[in-house]
């Protein structure tokens, strides 16, 4: 691991400096993927500016219903949360579905939303990626790639992004604020992902030197009638090879609102706009959510290797949103 200088920041002001004095230092959260990146060499860091102490650690309801929640946050903080059980149940089923106990006390809020793709590829140093070195290629094509993206990639890389969290707080239209030298900011979570198209290298619309001040979740009522599922290759804790996090309204039969996104199938999570077009205002029946599934799914683009992901897609959003109609019925 290359040497690096350690600040501790006081308050959010002198974190922005510290890391606006030196583009080469990144903010530490819990350092549950950045530290893991420095040992294997794809982060190399000259300094760490380490976050964990500003004061934004509380999860606060805001004035029109929704929820406010600081950046440094524990994940487990904000699974066990009474109020984000209570009024986004899939949030907190998505944040305890991501990693090990002792790895969410760790992890913090701002830290997921940014950490990188779990590509073994981009991983190793040692293999070409062009997320990690522009222009050198995308080995996963022609290789490894059953857990690769099937929408919205392309030929210059196919990596997924890993987040549970990110999925169900895309589906309830979370905004993330930030903070850079310049002023405070913020982005919707539906815009902070960039698409991959030919610079997969450019993940995120936050500006230069940006620190992640919280995240901040509308009120969505339909959101207190939701679920979010994990489709993973052992028991224990593993990323998702597919994921789903879906709410869902349902008066007489009829579908009044649904929302619904998938994980595990693109770089960013992946919201289903298409699917919630066939279902709002529609009968709330298997036969209509497999419409709506094939719809978001029309899109995909597959490999040998990661083909399966669509079937297993459209069974896991068929299955979610017929508990979720079967519950609201009773």
């Amino acid at each position: 691991m290359r040497e690096f200088d350690y600040r501790r920041a006081e308050d959010v002001p002198g974190a922005v400096a510290l890391l606006d004095a030196d583009p080469d230092a990144r903010y530490l959260g819990g350092g549950t993927n950045l530290v893991d990146l420095m040992k294997t060499g794809v982060e190399r860091p000259a300094r760490l500016v380490d976050v964990r102490q500003l004061p934004l650690d509380q999860i606060e309801s805001t004035d029109d219903g929704g929820l406010s929640i600081g950046a440094t946050v524990t994940n487990s903080d904000l699974a066990a949360h009474p109020e984000v059980r209570r009024r986004y149940p899939a949030l907190s089923q998505a944040v305890l579905a991501g990693a090990s106990g002792q790895l969410r006390n760790m992890a913090t809020v701002g830290g997921n939303l940014l950490q990188r793709t779990r590509c073994g590829y981009f991983a190793d140093v040692t293999k070409p990626c062009n997320k990690r070195l522009p222009g050198s290629g995308c080995p996963a094509v022609e290789g490894e790639h059953h857990n690769h993206a099937v929408l919205g990639a392309s030929e210059h890389c196919i990596a997924v992004h890993p987040s549970d969290m990110g999925v169900a707080l895309t589906a309830f239209d979370a905004v993330v604020s930030y903070r850079t030298a310049d002023g405070a900011g913020e982005v919707p979570l539906a815009d902070f992902y960039l698409p991959v198209g030919d610079t997969p290298h450019r993940e995120t619309a936050l500006p230069p030197g940006a620190l992640i001040t919280g995240v901040t979740l509308p009120p969505v009522p339909s959101a207190s009638r939701s679920r979010y599922r994990k489709v993973r290759e052992r028991a224990s804790y593993a990323f998702a090879i597919g994921s789903v996090a879906a709410a869902l309204d349902v008066s007489d039969g009829v579908v009044r609102e649904a929302r619904l996104a998938f994980g595990a199938v693109a770089s960013r999570p992946w919201r289903a706009y298409a699917a919630e077009h066939v279902l709002n205002g529609a009968p709330a029946s298997a036969d209509r959510f497999a419409a709506a599934a094939d719809a978001e799914l029309a899109g995909a683009r597959t490999l040998p290797g990661n083909a399966y992901k669509v079937t297993l897609m459209r069974n896991l959003a068929v299955a979610v949103l017929s508990e979720l109609a079967e519950e609201t019925a009773r």
